[in-house]
């Protein structure tokens, strides 16, 4: 496309140079130096012998003195005036009227404005429809066949998804020998759709496919289709597949296919006509009268829940394959992909990595691996080592450092007793996560945080475990009225305040987990509808029971208020000592914090930084700017 734009404005350069040039013509300079005299003083010239030589052209007749000027002039029809010339001796010539035909640049020269006008108008064109065929192109395909010979993906770049790549393979695998199935009568699966959050590498398993297949690959993503014209993503759609027809048997593999393949008549996304006949064609396509044998249709989305149930059947998308977030064995193989393309110390341990990482997808993963050496490089190392690892998980779970804030010591001290009432809270709840990391230096939004990780990967949480979240969140606001009074209660809590809101909401709500109300699911699809309750409650419950619910969760989060605040009454000891240390090292590791409290052992190296606390205190920053907890 930038070589047909180049050729276009060279066109259009050479064109106006071209016209520059006939304005300049020599032959114009060379008119212009010859003296343009009237006929009877071209008569009286020659009477007197002043006229050497002449050039008759019709009437136009031009001419060269005796002192050597050329001289231009128009005859009337004048009898015996070659006669008279001849008496007078002067050389003449004569040339025919048509002689000089218009030459092929002449004839460009006079169509120019309208050639540079035609050539402005297709170039403006074929940019509005994005280049391909240009204007009668509009309704064609966007796919693009890939032909990756240099950083081809294969099957063994992609980790931590096992499940799904044996299910990929599969169909790999019949494209290459579909007779080993054939023979048992199985049929070639017509579509196969790739489900998962964001990130967990679904268009990397793509990828992996067009390089193992062997067969042709196109690509293209679901808003290709959807223009402003009704009609034209349905007929990009049959264009796709006719392309997949010639180059049969092929893969068309289509990114976010929720764009076009969204419910009809669902109310989500508003109504729109053209989406709903790019669908309807595709559906077609996929498995109607005229069934395109050879062409596999791969498509990726993170919202399942949004499709059209017909694209979902058996005969369209035959395979849904499930591309989760890695568990911790997938996480190292993840890692060790991405740890090839680094120099990479002895002393790292990417289990130990794995294991710090719960929840991380694999995009998540090679943003860490590529933070970590960003941050050797930054100090100038030739290899990447555990400590450079350890600072990009901290910068990719909480944020970068703001170690420029300027904080007051007042601010330090609140922040300092805020996070230590997290971490108070979650040394004394059985069923807390352990802590990763205590800090008191400002990182992203928050002036602090305690960050928990789990020791496992789980996907499920107990009773137990939510309350005691919830009573952790509440440790840094009932830290702040315990030691600072209720006058100086900040807005540091407020995102503890939504966490735990929101974890008390869903226990009531959705899972089932209050005794008071059952195990019924109220508010069904509430933040997908609208973000009004009200409105949700009008059409899931009555008003008697939105007052329980409301109470309910009132109560729960009031459970973890009041777990919290006998905690820290009882540790308050401990609550001091853990703000001295914050205060003193900012940054304290779970096994630091465990050993303060239980051993009374300061971190090693740092027992020279011991000094008395400043007996000031002040209140957080304003909303934003607050700590929180990293689950």
């Amino acid at each position: 496309m930038n070589f047909k734009n180049l050729a276009m404005w060279a066109i259009i350069v050479v064109l106006t140079i071209g016209l520059y040039n006939m304005f300049k013509n020599p032959q114009n300079i060379k008119s212009a130096n010859n003296e343009k005299i009237i006929f009877s003083e071209f008569l009286k010239e020659v009477n007197n012998g002043r006229v050497v030589e002449v050039q008759i052209q019709g009437n136009n007749i031009k001419g060269v003195m005796a002192n050597g000027k050329t001289f231009t002039t128009y005859s009337a029809n004048y009898p015996n005036l070659v006669e008279k010339l001849s008496e007078s001796g002067v050389s003449i010539s004569a040339v025919p009227t048509d002689e000089k035909m218009p030459s092929l640049l002449g004839v460009l020269l006079s169509w120019f404005p309208m050639l540079l006008l035609i050539a402005v108008w297709i170039f403006f064109m074929r940019q509005m429809q994005g280049g391909k065929g240009g204007a009668m192109g509009f309704g064609r395909s966007k796919a693009k066949m890939m032909n990756e010979v240099k950083g081809k993906v294969t099957f063994n770049d992609v980790a931590g998804v096992e499940e799904a790549k044996e299910e990929v393979e599969e169909v790999v695998e019949f494209l290459r020998d579909p007779k080993k199935f054939s023979r048992l009568g199985g049929k070639i699966p017509r579509g196969c759709l790739l489900v998962g959050p964001p990130g967990t590498g679904k268009t990397l398993l793509a990828r992996a496919i067009a390089g193992e297949a062997g067969v042709p690959f196109f690509t293209i993503s679901g808003s290709d289709f959807v223009e402003m014209f009704v009609g034209v993503g349905a007929s990009r759609v049959r264009d796709m597949f006719e392309q997949g027809k010639k180059h049969s048997p092929c893969i068309i593999f289509i990114d976010e296919i929720d764009a076009v393949g969204r419910s009809r008549g669902a109310g989500l996304g508003g109504g729109n006509d053209e989406r709903e006949q790019t669908l309807n064609q595709l559906l077609v396509e996929m498995d109607g009268f005229d069934t395109n044998e050879g062409v596999i249709i791969i498509a990726a989305t993170n919202r399942p829940d949004v499709l059209d149930p017909a694209l979902l059947r058996p005969g369209r998308f035959d395979r849904q394959v499930v591309v989760s977030n890695p568990d911790i064995i997938g996480r190292e193989k993840i890692l060790k992909v991405h740890a090839k393309k680094i120099s990479m110390s002895p002393d790292v341990n990417l289990r130990t990595v794995a294991r710090g990482t719960p929840g991380f997808s694999g995009a998540d993963l090679a943003n860490l691996v590529n933070e970590a050496a960003l941050l050797a490089a930054r100090k100038n190392k030739r290899i990447v080592t555990s400590q450079e690892f350890e600072e990009a998980k901290d910068k990719v779970m909480m944020g970068a450092e703001r170690r420029s804030m300027v904080m007051t010591e007042e601010e330090k001290k609140l922040t300092a007793y805020h996070e230590a009432g997290h971490a108070i809270v979650t040394l004394n709840e059985k069923a807390a996560y352990p802590i990763h990391k205590a800090t008191i230096i400002p990182r992203g939004r928050a002036l602090g945080m305690v960050m928990q990780l789990p020791e496992r990967d789980e996907v499920s949480q107990t009773r137990e475990q939510l309350h005691a979240q919830m009573a952790i969140a509440m440790g840094g606001r009932v830290a702040e009225e315990i030691i600072f009074g209720d006058d100086k209660v900040t807005t540091g809590a407020s995102s503890d305040i939504e966490q735990a809101t929101k974890r008390a909401r869903a226990m009531v709500m959705r899972a089932g987990l209050s005794k008071e109300l059952g195990p019924i699911l109220y508010g069904e699809n509430e933040e997908e509808v609208f973000l009004g309750r009200s409105v949700a409650r009008q059409q899931n419950m009555s008003e008697e029971t939105a007052r329980k619910v409301d109470a309910e969760i009132k109560r729960f989060v009031d459970m973890g208020y009041e777990r919290a605040k006998k905690i820290l009454k009882e540790k308050i000891e401990d609550l001091h000592k853990l703000a001295k240390a914050l205060l003193l090292y900012e940054t304290l590791t779970g096994s630091e914090i465990e050993d303060l409290i239980n051993k009374n052992v300061y971190p090693p190296n740092k027992e020279d930084l011991k000094v008395e606390e400043d007996n000031s205190g002040s209140a957080l920053g304003s909303i934003g700017l607050k700590p929180k907890i990293v689950h």
